[in-house]
């Protein structure tokens, strides 16, 4: 949109898709693409016709679509549509040049402009697509996205025998309108000479995520003990950041959330009434909502436990803004753990390590923390090699201590024994040989009260 300058996007939207795959057409496309091993086919072929039994008790045997409930059902669509990607692609973005050169970008991008231009003067069609469940073909002009259309209705119907939902699908002008695309509506707004990307969380979305928080805040108010309310607050915590997460990419999330949050708000002091939630409290067992949401004025307590404000968020580029950076090869998959920021071959030896008489949630979360510290120490922030990783129970096993995430975390050896330390002399040498700063003790020190031990 931003980049290309196509400002009219085709929004295709196939009618009944999973109830009207073709079974002969998905079996020869699968033989085509290599999978080839009859016995799995025939297993596949079972599955696509296994009986459905009907609310009256009723049976029938499906002779096409697929299970929408079925866990190949997501597979088995990119399947039926991989003939339609490679279609669309061959139409413009891989169509061969003759007697032009591609460039290589810096990113590994393949620029193709001189040939692009050819193409304009051919009288081509100009279609780019990006599918992910729906399809999204871009086009420079409202001519161009009118052959596209109608190009794509007509290979859909020919090829794979589907057809194309008139009341869903559209063409929209992005200049003039929004168009919704996983959770998000983009349109494009003028900027000095150009025009840029402006997108918010669609309504649909925004309407859903609200009536959720809503009613969990509705559960938080009426808990049976105290350990189902925390419980109940960590998830509402977590259904929030995990909002915050996917739709931070929306340049105008800020006021987005800002509109849910005063609705949120509104059944938040009607619920939890407003004597009970306090603007101070303890971070204890939740030091990575200080450190995301402690700054934060809209911040509460509710019950001991922090509240994540539902406003408190604000716009961020996505990292995948390289076309090198791909799960799918080693050279793609380096550039991932490089904005990870974290050595892979020590999280590779601590999956593949064995401890005898360590659980398996405490195997599972020390890996965690390992990447959510970014293989730092919690005290000094030092990178650790992979001899000087140990975890820590902040509440001893001792003491009724568990193996859960918000329990541990990851130290250097010397901090952690200094850390168990009680004899003075211990205590020196480690302090000498260490030399902590005042803000590294008084984490220490938090951890020690934390397993009851005399600060330091």
């Amino acid at each position: 949109m931003q980049k290309s300058h196509l400002h009219y996007v085709v929004d295709i939207d196939i009618k009944g898709f999973f109830d009207n795959v073709n079974h002969s057409k998905l079996i020869k496309q699968m033989w085509n693409m290599g999978i080839q091993d009859k016995k799995l086919l025939c297993v596949i072929k079972e599955m696509l016709k296994a009986p459905i039994v009907l609310p009256n008790g009723g049976t029938i045997y499906p002779q096409k679509g697929t299970p929408q409930v079925g866990i190949l059902s997501p597979l088995l669509s990119n399947i039926v549509l991989n003939e339609l990607d490679w279609w669309i692609v061959s139409q413009w973005e891989k169509q061969p040049a003759h007697n032009v050169r591609d460039h290589i970008t810096k990113t590994g991008a393949v620029h193709r402009g001189q040939a692009y231009n050819a193409f304009r003067k051919s009288g081509l069609k100009e279609m780019h697509m990006v599918r992910y469940a729906d399809d999204l073909i871009f086009c420079s002009t409202r001519k161009e996205a009118d052959r596209a259309y109608h190009a794509t209705k007509a290979w859909l119907h020919e090829r794979l025998k589907l057809d194309v939902s008139e009341e869903k699908s559209k063409i929209v002008n992005l200049e003039k309108g929004y168009s919704e695309f996983l959770g998000f509506k983009l349109t494009l707004m003028k900027k000095g000479s150009s025009y840029v990307v402006k997108s918010h969380i669609c309504d649909k979305a925004k309407r859903r995520e609200t009536d959720k928080l809503k009613c969990q805040i509705k559960k938080i108010a009426h808990p049976q003990n105290d350990e189902e309310r925390a419980t109940l607050i960590n998830e509402y915590n977590s259904m929030i950041m995990g909002m915050h997460n996917y739709f931070q990419i929306a340049t105008c999330v800020s006021s987005d959330f800002a509109d849910m949050g005063r609705e949120v708000d509104v059944v938040k002091l009607s619920q939890l009434k407003r004597k009970a939630l306090s603007a101070k409290g303890d971070y204890k067992g939740a030091l990575f909502i200080e450190k995301k949401y402690g700054q934060s004025k809209q911040i509460r307590f509710f019950g001991g436990k922090p509240l994540v404000p539902v406003a408190y968020v604000k716009h961020k580029n996505p990292m995948w803004n390289k076309k090198s950076v791909c799960k799918y090869t080693s050279e793609g998959r380096q550039e991932i753990h490089k904005n990870l920021g974290i050595d892979t071959r020590t999280m590779l030896f601590l999956m593949r390590a064995k401890e005898v008489g360590r659980s398996v949630e405490y195997m599972d979360n020390r890996i965690s923390l390992y990447a959510a510290q970014y293989g730092r120490c919690a005290i000094t922030g030092q990178i650790l090699e992979l001899h000087e990783i140990h975890c820590h129970h902040k509440k001893p096993v001792s003491q009724g201590g568990n193996d859960r995430y918000e329990n541990l975390i990851i130290l250097h050896k010397d901090i952690h024994r200094l850390l168990h330390a009680t004899k003075e002399e211990t205590i020196k040498a480690y302090l000498s040989q260490l030399k902590l700063d005042s803000k590294q003790k008084a984490r220490l020190n938090k951890l020690r009260q934390l397993a009851n031990l005399q600060t330091i």
